[in-house]
């Protein structure tokens, strides 16, 4: 939330979350309160701003970091955790950059991003809900998510994806605040 002293408001859908869960709840809610962040950060700007780059030569735009997440999302939870089979959504062998690269200020596109990544973020949400534990693996040989070249447990993803969108955020913080010098929790 944008706020003038800084400190979190009242209509902050962050507060209030569980303080006193168990391993599973404390990892889920941080990953949503971190995927609420990007959301709300985003809030209210239109095509051309959410396409803003940073500065040169960087591609990083709000638009391209939600790609950029969706993309991750889907590796991480659809690919690696479900063994699904599914297409890249932004990137490909050829266009690593594809989900920063190919950001521009279309309407459409902004649309096409976060319903690509609402989509990845569902389907996440209901893969850790139906989960039987933290413990059951995922297979990542290519060491795409930090495994080694192994198998990664699902708290181990958690802990990834936290660590992920926490990276990220800062980079949101000063993407927006290059559009219109808004600054928040």
């Amino acid at each position: 939330m944008f706020t003038a002293d800084g400190k979190p408001s009242d209509d902050d859908p962050r507060e209030n979350g569980p303080t006193l869960g168990d391993e599973r709840t404390t990892l889920v809610e941080a990953l949503r309160c971190a995927r609420l962040t990007l959301e709300m950060k985003c809030e209210g700007l239109d095509a051309e701003a959410m396409a803003r780059r940073s500065v040169e030569p960087s591609t990083m735009s709000l638009l391209g970091l939600v790609r950029h997440l969706a993309e991750g999302e889907r590796a991480t939870f659809r690919v690696m955790m479900a063994g699904q089979d599914v297409p890249r959504l932004f990137t490909s062998d050829t266009d690593r950059d594809g989900d920063f690269d190919g950001a521009v200020p279309d309407p459409e596109m902004v649309a096409e991003a976060w319903a690509a990544w609402r989509a990845e973020v569902d389907f996440a949400e209901r893969f850790v809900a139906e989960a039987p534990g933290l413990d059951i693996t995922g297979d990542d040989p290519l060491n795409q998510h930090g495994s080694g070249g192994g198998s990664m447990s699902l708290r181990e993803v958690l802990v990834g994806m936290i660590w992920e969108y926490g990276r990220h955020m800062g980079h949101v913080d000063l993407l927006r605040e290059r559009i219109d010098g808004r600054i928040g929790q």
